[in-house]
């Protein structure tokens, strides 16, 4: 999984005035939890771009002038009316410990459900799992190229043994619903048009050339 790095400085002083300094410069107070002690520090607003402005998943690597702690980010507070950051969680990784992280969910191919008028439902667009920091996954690939009307993909067929999805497996990730428009078509009938076709186009063909002779 891809690393953000956000530099910063441990913070001298905690408390109200102190925060509320540190954001009139610029600044975001913040929290390291999961070591022998929470250890507070302070970032520049913008240093969170990457990692909090974003649908993917990313994991931290929180740079103190020297002291480098790798982490994922836990919770974030923002201003209620300006959306500024407020104040940022983060919790220390370590190799031997499970953590536990949203992973997004990508969606890939063309489902021949919604080419038939079917509802696409997009169920899951983030999966929680459990894993070693090492097994963490960028994302969950899933392909609804043979997704047809009446069809569903669950969690069930995203287990893996590399880590635990928190989610029963009988959680709809996606599924293609029909609508008042939708046109039942299986593939069996789809074959049979498609030969259909090509019969009557060759029909149409000997019938040309026997006219011309």
């Amino acid at each position: 999984m891809k690393s953000i790095t956000i530099k910063g400085s441990e913070r001298e002083s905690v408390g109200k005035k102190a925060s509320k300094a540190l954001r009139n410069a610029g600044k975001v107070p913040c929290v390291l939890y999961g070591g022998d002690k929470p250890l507070h520090f302070t970032a520049d607003e913008l240093s969170f771009k990457e990692i909090v402005y974003t649908p993917n998943a990313h994991t931290a690597v929180i740079d103190l002038g020297g002291k480098k702690f790798n982490a994922v980010l836990q919770d974030i507070q923002f201003h209620p009316v300006t959306d500024k950051i407020l104040h940022v969680d983060f919790y220390q990784l370590f190799s031997d410990k499970l953590v536990t992280m949203n992973i997004p969910v990508n969606l890939l191919g063309s489902s021949p459900g919604v080419r038939n008028g079917g509802r696409l439902l997009w169920r899951k667009r983030k999966l929680a799992i459990k894993a070693l920091p090492d097994n963490l996954p960028d994302f969950f690939n899933v392909d609804i190229s043979t997704l047809k009307i009446g069809g569903y993909i669950t969690v069930a067929s995203l287990l893996n043994d590399d880590f635990t999805i928190l989610h029963p497996d009988s959680t709809l990730v996606v599924q293609v619903k029909s609508a008042r428009n939708a046109v039942l078509i299986d593939e069996d009938e789809e074959e049979g048009a498609e030969g259909a076709e090509a019969a009557e186009g060759a029909e149409a063909a000997e019938a040309s050339t026997e006219a011309k002779e």
